[in-house]
């Protein structure tokens, strides 16, 4: 664990003192939520920094154990890692700074300043998604030993791209037309801050966009623990060539149901009560991926099919 430990601090040097910075700051907010009675859209005040803390903590890892996976230094790369923390910094400064004054940093426009905030945030997201496309572009084209790691950090970087962009009808839902000084909501059909699931708060109401980005997302970390995984516990059953192919099912199931969860959400659902379609698509994406790795496990088990493909 020491030696762990040693390794990782010797990654990606501003992601790894970004992580240690939302870790701080994670620990800040938790004692915020239980501290500060203040409650704003429904939540306390403080889950909104502390939930954008955590999940920096999680991909800042993930992408600075991704650039120590690459054969050979690249520049390009770290110099968009970096940009990737000086945006991921503003962002972070700008929510903290509207708890500070007692107020919502997204889809605020109430006063001038506050609208300017939340198009400042717009304008860093959008420089953060550009400089983690480049990013992964440059680690597609350097060649990993390992092709199960390969496809699952090509899978996991492509995955959050689609993420991110399943929250971009977060910033125009026609529910919230007409409503002074808000340009965008998180939930369908519903307003923002009602009934939600504990900790997360995604509503139980409505539809809720946060899903779908929150599962795209985090298929930067899921995916590459699928691997190891794979590698760890089947690893002497399933050769490397079929651990990959079961990465591909793996990542084709895992944007589908993605992009489920986004149009369940924009058909004013919430995610515990789906309506007989939702139950229906889920059944057949639950089918095809079943299928699919029937199929890859029947390929490993003939090699002259395998061959033959």
């Amino acid at each position: 664990m020491t030696t762990t430990m040693r390794r990782a601090a010797r990654w990606h040097r501003p992601l790894m003192v970004f992580v240690s910075a939302m870790a701080v700051l994670a620990l800040v907010s938790a004692v915020g939520v239980i501290a500060d009675s203040r409650v704003l859209t429904g939540v306390p005040i403080w889950l909104k920094p502390l939930k954008f803390s955590l999940s920096f903590v999680a991909y800042a890892t993930t992408l600075a154990w991704m650039l120590s996976l690459l054969p050979r230094r690249s520049r390009v790369a770290e110099r968009a890692a970096t940009v990737i923390v000086a945006v991921a910094v503003l962002e972070m400064v700008i929510i903290v700074g509207q708890v500070l004054r007692g107020t919502t940093s997204h889809f605020n426009a109430t006063t001038p300043l506050d609208g300017a905030l939340f198009a400042l945030m717009g304008a860093a997201i959008m420089v953060l998604f550009a400089a983690h496309l480049v990013l992964g572009i440059v680690v597609l084209r350097q060649r990993i030993a390992d092709r199960a790691a390969r496809y699952a950090v090509a899978l996991g970087l492509g995955l959050t791209l689609l993420g991110m962009l399943v929250a971009v009808p977060m910033t125009m839902p026609s529910q919230q037309r007409g409503v002074e000084g808000i340009s965008g909501a998180h939930s369908v059909g519903v307003p923002d801050g009602g009934p939600g699931l504990p900790l997360v708060g995604w509503s139980t109401t409505g539809g809720d966009l946060r899903i779908g980005h929150f599962v795209g997302l985090h298929a930067l970390q899921a995916l590459p623990i699928l691997a190891i995984l794979l590698r760890r516990f089947l690893g002497a059953r399933l050769d490397e060539r079929t651990q990959a192919r079961l990465l591909l099912v793996a990542g084709g199931a895992y944007g589908a149901f993605t992009l489920l969860l986004t149009w369940q959400a924009l058909r004013g659902q919430p995610l515990l009560r789906p309506d007989a379609l939702t139950l229906a698509a889920a059944a057949a994406l639950v089918l095809a991926a079943a299928t699919a790795v029937g199929v890859v496990v029947a390929r490993r088990r003939r090699p002259e099919m395998a061959l033959a493909a």
